[in-house]
């Protein structure tokens, strides 16, 4: 499998890591060349407004949303903004999931968290069970799902924080930073 990361801004270094534990080919895709011969991409958090100002200077918009058509991408946290029809404000985005954000949505930097969420999707291994510890940080809000878009994951108050259309994932939280790798091997059965 080789799976490309997005690699303008943000955190794709703590994916690269995680993909090449799983025995994944990475490529960091700066360029619309660097998605030819991908298997799957992620999008990792960071700035959203800058991930898509960047994208549009390097050409990178539409090929991203061609190869989101033949192709399973994953946007964690800033890059499930970047791939939502809506993020409640102007800025450059796919907009190929049927999602709605809300940036920001649990307040600033002090105010990110960790919580154990309820993933019965997921395999219980290496002594997981059947919940995954999400850490959150400036993380959006999954505020609406529709079309063939569904939710995969709550917060207990039932606030949606990662969803899947298809081979489209997107969480709020940020799988890389934890020793858990069951979200990127989900993804990558996704992307089979």
């Amino acid at each position: 499998m080789k799976v490309g990361i997005l690699a303008l801004q943000g955190d794709f270094i703590e994916h690269q890591a995680m993909l090449l534990r799983l025995g994944a080919e990475t490529v960091e895709v700066r360029l619309p060349q660097h998605l030819d011969g991908l298997d799957a991409l992620i999008i990792p958090g960071g700035e959203s407004t800058t991930i898509g100002k960047l994208a549009e200077t390097y050409g990178l918009m539409e090929p991203l949303r061609q190869f989101g058509e033949q192709h399973a991408i994953w946007g964690t946290c800033a890059g499930a903004i970047f791939l939502s029809k809506d993020a409640r404000r102007p800025q450059p985005l796919l907009g190929i999931m049927d999602i709605m954000v809300m940036r920001n949505a649990f307040g600033r930097q002090v105010d990110s968290f960790e919580v154990d969420l309820d993933t019965p999707f997921l395999p219980a291994s290496n002594g997981h069970q059947k919940t995954f510890h999400a850490v959150f940080i400036r993380a959006p809000l999954i505020e609406s799902v529709w079309g063939s878009a569904r939710s995969l994951a709550a917060l207990p108050n039932g606030r949606i924080v990662a969803a899947r259309q298809g081979r489209l994932l997107a969480t709020s939280f940020h799988p890389e930073l934890t020793g858990d790798d069951r979200f990127h091997r989900y993804f990558l059965e996704m992307a089979k």
